[in-house]
């Protein structure tokens, strides 16, 4: 009886040329020759009856049954790779790599104490996190999960909540003796606002209030713009520069020690979810697994121990 899958090794020499773009920089991934790998993909067009790569002397391109034979054989390998990790894993201790991406916010305040939990319980598994204020594409940049802030748009993806994060306006005690205490919504038109530029949308983004039982998206008028790095609004107002709003995980320290001043905390009561992502196609590994379980267990308590009561 014939091997199925005979032609495993031409599929594989396919994938490296169309990744590494020339079949002599194919050869030398492989470690082996041009010829080599040439007849490997000519083999590969015979069985299947189509062309697969366009090659000449100076440049090599795909046809389009190339570039649709490149991406289901690429699944193929990703889920093959999947299932042998999958295997070594059952085998003893969990192992690997795993991926993933944070806004400065979570990442800096929430994260650490519950990466040092996972990495206690799986010391052979290696994170690989990402902290930067942008949304990261899972696929395309092969992440394995990320954490998001806000409203999700339906995307497809598997989102799991890890919290809602309160939100507060505090400032410096020296910007408040120089400026006066705001006494309600409508005064803080007479004071340094520091907000942060949206990058979606380029504009500061508004603050989130409550007034008499009712939301308000207050939208502040700064003196200074703020972007790239969210947690930049928080520094400023430390240093005595304005009022600024910000998540209660991140100011509760700084309200403690009194380098903060809670403002306006009779407005206060909105919040923000913090939500775990991750493509619903992939197979998972089991490291990837235990790290979702971790999160999404541990967020919320880590939540309700460290929540300050309303000010």
């Amino acid at each position: 009886m014939p091997r199925q899958f005979d032609y495993l090794g031409d599929v594989e020499a396919f994938l490296a040329i169309a990744d590494k773009g020339t079949i002599s920089a194919a050869a030398v991934s492989l470690g082996t020759t041009a010829s080599v790998l040439s007849r490997a993909v000519a083999r590969l067009e015979a069985r299947l009856g189509v062309q697969l790569m366009r090659r000449t002397t100076r440049r090599l391109s795909l046809t389009d049954a190339g570039k649709s034979y490149l991406e289901q054989s690429r699944s193929a390998f990703a889920l093959m790779a999947d299932a042998e990790r999958s295997m070594r894993d059952q085998g003893g201790e969990l192992s690997g790599t795993v991926r993933i991406s944070a806004p400065t916010t979570y990442g800096h305040y929430r994260l650490p104490p519950l990466l040092q939990v996972f990495m206690e319980l799986h010391p052979k598994v290696l994170i690989e996190l990402s902290i930067a204020n942008r949304n990261v594409d899972l696929v395309q940049e092969g992440y394995d999960m990320a954490i998001r802030q806000g409203a999700l748009p339906d995307s497809g993806l598997i989102a799991r909540p890890l919290e809602d994060a309160q939100l507060c306006l505090v400032a410096a005690p020296a910007y408040l003796a120089r400026a006066g205490v705001p006494a309600d919504i409508a005064s803080l038109e007479r004071h340094a606002c520091l907000s942060f530029t949206m990058p979606s949308t380029g504009k500061p983004a508004a603050w989130h209030l409550r007034d008499k039982g009712a939301d308000v998206d207050w939208q502040p008028l700064p003196r200074m713009h703020i972007a790239d790095d969210v947690l930049g609004v928080v520094t400023m107002a430390q240093q005595g520069l304005g009022i600024c709003q910000t998540y209660r995980f991140v100011a509760d320290e700084r309200l403690r020690s009194g380098q903060l001043v809670a403002v306006l905390p009779q407005h206060w009561g909105r919040s923000r979810p913090f939500s775990l992502i991750y493509p619903p196609h992939r197979s998972l590994s089991a490291a990837s697994r235990a790290l979702i379980a971790t999160l999404t267990d541990k967020a919320g308590m880590l939540a309700s121990h460290a929540a300050l009561p309303m000010l």
